[in-house]
């Protein structure tokens, strides 16, 4: 029989952190999944980790390739999926006991191609805060784990329209759509059907690639459902030194992101969908873009920066602004002139 779920893993140089994340697959009350573990031409022993899991369990696939990024594992592991439903999980997260019981009924009950549910915003700052006074991070456990959630008493709510909840925007506190707002376009925070992103490929070799992809996905006008709930543990990079040459490459990913979106919209979107994705998501990356120039060093960075600036605004992203970003805009033109 074909498993109801697959959730698709990268893997690479996660050794330290693998072991917590395929556990907490493995302690999944809902049993019916497939987790294809896909090794990213690791140089430590994330795949022989990922082999010893297999052994043990058939549930497990383990899949093994040359190193091409996270975008590229993603896209090898997705062949290997069976499930009606899948998901991706970053290998070094972890996810609650109940994601995948909640997921599916969610999906079931309401025909959704999408269920998107939340990263716990509590254990984030948790861990910033002991990586801050040098405390360890390694064994903190979230509060929320040990929750157990009656499955017959979870409120969803369920869109026809995506458009309608997905954002990158932040609300305050006293809007009542708050807690329904799928923020953000992380991939692994929602469960797909497996019919509605088989022909989306990510984007290979760039960084943010969950921005091109999930503006892709919003274009199928799939039917959403939002669980409100805090399932997935997210483990945040504590960062470091900010050099330019990374900023630079960071520049350039999300130039190609942005480009490639904003061509598939140009060419496929009815005008509704242009302009809430312009509005709620195209504007927010633009400014993340423009953000990055500030770090860069020399004048052949900056020059490659201005050329990515002017090829977007050759393609006419930068048309049609809305009026909370022409400030921007106007910095982009004196930028770029």
């Amino acid at each position: 029989m074909m498993p109801k779920i697959s959730i698709i893993i990268p893997m690479f140089n996660v050794e330290k952190y693998l072991r917590r994340c395929l556990d907490s697959v493995l302690n999944q009350t809902f049993k019916d999944w497939q987790a294809i573990c896909v090794d990213d031409g690791s140089p430590d022993k994330s795949g022989d980790i990922a082999e010893e899991y297999a052994k043990k369990d058939k549930r497990f696939v383990v899949v093994h390739k040359k190193n091409g990024g996270l975008s590229d594992a993603r896209n090898a592991g997705f062949p290997y999926a069976k499930g009606k439903y899948i998901m991706y999980l970053d290998s070094d997260d972890f996810i609650h006991p109940q994601t995948m019981e909640i997921a599916y009924q969610a999906a079931e009950d309401n025909d959704a191609d999408i269920v998107s549910f939340q990263y716990d915003r509590a254990y984030r700052p948790r861990l910033m805060l002991r990586h801050f006074l040098r405390l360890n991070t390694d064994n903190v456990v979230p509060f929320s784990i040990h929750k157990k959630y009656d499955i017959n008493k979870i409120k969803t709510k369920t869109v026809d329209d995506v458009f309608e909840l997905a954002t990158e925007r932040t609300h305050n506190k006293t809007n009542p759509n708050r807690k329904w707002l799928v923020k953000h376009c992380q991939v692994w925070k929602n469960m797909y059907k497996k019919s509605l992103i088989k022909d989306i490929p990510f984007i290979k070799g760039i960084v943010f690639e969950d921005f091109p992809w999930w503006s892709e996905v919003m274009l199928k006008n799939p039917r959403l459902t939002v669980v409100p709930l805090p399932l997935y543990y997210y483990i945040p990079n504590f960062g470091g030194i900010v050099l330019s040459e990374k900023q630079l490459r960071i520049m350039k990913c999300l130039s190609v992101g942005i480009k490639t979106a904003y061509q598939l919209y140009v060419k496929k979107a009815t005008q509704y969908q242009m302009k809430k994705w312009q509005e709620n998501f195209l504007w927010f990356f633009v400014k993340k873009t423009f953000g990055k120039i500030k770090y860069l060093k020399t004048d052949a960075e900056i020059q490659i920066a201005r050329a990515e600036f002017r090829d977007m605004n050759r393609l006419g992203v930068f048309d049609n602004v809305p009026n909370e970003w022409y400030d921007l805009r106007e910095k982009i033109y004196e930028f770029i002139k």
